[in-house]
């Protein structure tokens, strides 16, 4: 059955459908190579017991009927623990399931158990989980990014067929990157945010990473859609966008390369290499390809520094100790129970990152600061739109290197910052992206490029991703040993 762990999840559809295999043996099949391979590779922080998977649901004629995948440890499940891989939630049972976990049961996913991340979702290494690191399964010296690093890994080594994970500045996309599978970064708004944990409230979006475009599609088409729980959602027509993917390009389809991101000053020379051959191969089949230039992507990072950490100071603040979660012992007034929770319970890079929050939302700073940054995000958004005035989508390079040594970065802010240089212009212009594979390095590390469309171009997305998978070989490659 070994072949079965690299198998799309329309093959497994297909041998649940011709009874070759059941639902318990599929399930029994992943969970033995998470015992058997994640020891090492430190991808999940949980893996639950068949019973109480199969309980969840008993749809298996829906979209994902009998199929097991992971969610990310800031995706709430009712009756599991969702710890945000930090220390304060350790013990954190959630009450209830975040809706797009409802909508996976609904449409028969089992989902097999929780996995790791950077704590609280800050991060670009999956160094900060506050109980065990990520490693790359193509190079275990290496790091498979973050914060998603733990859905990337397990999809990437064949442990799991898809997996959820959440995408702030780039964490989806620069561990699928990394870890030489497809992961996307939805419109804002397109998909609930409703039992999430959140770090960016304006920012977060759930994404799917999985190796095949058709995957990614198929296990989008359950999550997106309008919920009226979460204020910020979008009227999302419910669909399957799996029934437009044909293998062909849209007609008259008309791609902008980004030239100031394919010929970034550092970057690469594999990665340039290897985004101009995947340029070249849509060009091939048939999409013309215009030149274009977003001045504002070197502005991005630091106006996504000031959102991020703004909203995320507010957003944390609400962890203290008093109503769940951990609480410090050995406290005199709720004063010292606050800052003994917050100092022993989080973990340095979140603790970095309130406090740069908390001092830029200061009453002295939050016009210099927060003002001027969402100038800057008002600007990247008009560049966005009137670029796609004269193209259907943008490409450029998802990271500027491959994955990198563990502890190579984690003294270095700035170059860990710049991880997402390529990244967090989309979250903050809230348009689509997905990372598709495209090459490896000289070292046999993984390299992605990034197509990017208008809001709500999720469709066109999978299609011409979908093309260009259907004409090379890229994401049929796995790391050896699993």
């Amino acid at each position: 059955m070994k072949n079965l762990a690299f198998a799309t999840i329309k093959e497994l559809k297909e041998k649940l459908k011709n009874k070759e295999i059941t639902v318990e043996e599929l399930l029994t099949f992943f969970k033995d190579r998470f015992e058997k391979f994640d020891g090492e590779l430190g991808s999940a922080l949980a893996i639950f017991d068949t019973k109480s998977i199969l309980k969840e649901t008993a749809n298996y004629e829906g979209l994902l009927g009998g199929i097991p995948g992971i969610l990310k440890d800031n995706i709430c499940q009712k009756s599991r623990i969702t710890s945000c891989a930090s220390k304060i939630l350790e013990n954190f049972v959630s009450t209830y399931d975040a809706t797009v976990t409802e909508n996976l049961k609904k449409e028969g996913a089992l989902l097999i158990g929780r996995a790791n991340m950077d704590e609280f979702a800050m991060g670009s290494s999956s160094e900060t989980s506050a109980f065990k690191l990520i490693k790359n399964p193509w190079n275990k010296e290496c790091s498979p990014g973050g914060s998603s690093g733990g859905p990337a890994a397990a999809v990437a080594a064949g442990l799991i067929p898809w997996a959820l994970g959440t995408d702030t500045g780039g964490s989806i996309r620069q561990p699928a990157a990394l870890c030489g599978v497809v992961g996307i970064k939805p419109t804002y708004g397109s998909v609930s945010r409703s039992g999430v944990i959140a770090l960016g409230s304006s920012l977060d979006q759930v994404g799917v990473l999985t190796r095949t475009v058709y995957d990614n599609a198929l296990v989008y088409s359950v999550i997106a859609g309008n919920d009226p729980k979460d204020s910020t959602s979008a009227n999302v027509e419910k669909k399957d966008y799996t029934k437009q993917l044909t293998g062909k390009l849209p007609e008259n389809l008309k791609i902008g390369v980004v030239e100031n991101a394919v010929n970034a000053e550092g970057i690469d020379k594999d990665i340039h290499n290897a985004v101009q051959a995947a340029i070249s191969k849509l060009e091939k089949l048939g999409a013309k390809i215009k030149k274009v230039n977003l001045k504002s992507l070197e502005y991005a990072t630091a106006a996504y520094i000031i959102i991020n950490r703004s909203e995320a100071a507010s957003n944390l603040a609400r962890f203290d100790g008093v109503r769940y979660g951990f609480r410090a012992p050995e406290y005199k007034t709720l004063n010292e129970m606050y800052n003994k929770t917050r100092d022993d319970g989080f973990g340095d890079e979140v603790k970095l990152r309130i406090l740069i929050g908390n001092y830029v939302l200061a009453a002295d700073h939050v016009g210099d600061f927060c003002a001027n940054a969402e100038k800057v995000r008002s600007w990247i958004k008009k560049e966005f739109q009137d670029a796609f005035q004269d193209v259907d989508l943008l490409v450029m390079p998802t990271t500027g290197g491959a994955a990198f040594k563990i502890g190579s970065l984690i003294d270095n802010p700035i170059e860990m910052i710049l991880q997402d240089f390529f990244t967090v212009s989309i979250n903050l212009a809230g348009v689509p992206a997905v990372s598709i594979p495209c090459g490896f390095t000289k070292n046999n590390l993984p390299i992605g490029f990034q197509l990017i469309g208008p809001h709500f171009a999720e469709e066109v997305l999978f299609q011409v991703g979908h093309a260009y998978q259907e004409n090379t070989e890229w994401h049929k490659k796995h790391p050896e040993g699993y």
